[in-house]
């Protein structure tokens, strides 16, 4: 396969005399974009590894190692722990596998792929929104694994609808959460480095969460950052609409920080992308 499925031929009838892209272009660049990142996914298996193992060994692993004592805390056991801690593991997906789009950025920079799509005639946009794109098929992929993981140790699937309405809140917030990594992956050197920062950014924020359990018994400083920590609204709301509960707050606050940080860090992606020498 070549580095990219666009070419100066395919792409001149897109540009305008002035040399602007229209919409019509833009989206044809991106879908172009997607389906060569897609293609490559096709010829390199191995990249699905952590979207198909990761909702598999942390799920066994918190559901068996962790389950009976936190479930006992929440007075349900290990049963009354799945239903908790699987729409929080639809959080931590969503941020977790947010991570490889940096990495995989950065390894097409480092390769030489980015040097012929910014010597194309096409907007800088549409190979991020690819990259975007691409990432989130990941995620629901992921996603797919953990719910059926969840089923398989006993989760209890009681509204598909809000099944469907948690995962689409988590495909929001990790789109979200792609523009900060497409950043890292833009201004550090290496997958490595992008690597390293990551896991600064999402340790605290999985760990500092409503994810895995209860703030409640955390110390009030801590409860304090977890109010504010966008995984936690993201755990609870998904947690109302796939086991019951309230939702509206939550899901605000989660909406809320996804237009923010897409608001602030989409334009500074971009904008690194354009200029980086």
């Amino acid at each position: 396969m070549s580095a990219t499925t666009l070419s100066p031929a395919d792409i001149k009838d897109d540009i305008k005399d002035d040399g602007r892209i229209p919409l019509r272009g833009h989206l044809r660049h991106t879908g172009a974009l997607v389906r060569r990142n897609l293609l490559w996914i096709r010829q390199d298996p191995e990249s699905m590894f952590d979207a198909l193992l990761m909702p598999v060994v942390f799920t066994l692993l918190f559901v068996y190692v962790f389950g009976g004592s936190i479930g006992q805390a929440l007075g349900g056991g290990q049963d009354g722990y799945v239903q908790y801690v699987i729409p929080g593991m639809i959080a931590m997906m969503s941020m977790t596998l947010s991570q490889g789009v940096g990495t995989g950025f950065s390894q097409d920079f480092n390769s030489g792929v980015m040097d012929r799509f910014r010597s194309l005639p096409i907007g800088r946009g549409s190979v991020l929104f690819a990259k975007v794109s691409v990432e989130l098929v990941r995620m629901l992929f992921a996603t797919t694994v953990l719910m059926i993981v969840a089923v398989l140790v006993g989760f209890d699937i009681n509204s598909w609808p809000g099944l469907f309405a948690a995962v689409g809140l988590a495909a929001v917030f990790a789109s979200s959460i792609m523009w900060v990594f497409l950043t890292l992956g833009v201004i550090l050197k290496n997958a490595q480095s992008v690597q390293a920062m990551g896991f600064l950014v999402l340790f605290p924020l999985q760990f500092g969460s409503s994810i895995f359990a209860p703030t409640a018994s955390m110390p009030g400083w801590l409860q304090a950052f977890t109010d504010y920590n966008p995984l936690s609204t993201l755990a609870d709301a998904a947690r109302g609409l796939m086991v019951g509960g309230p939702v509206a707050h939550d899901l605000w606050v989660t909406l809320g920080w996804s237009v923010a940080i897409t608001a602030v860090m989409a334009p500074v992606a971009i904008h690194k992308f354009r200029t980086k020498s």
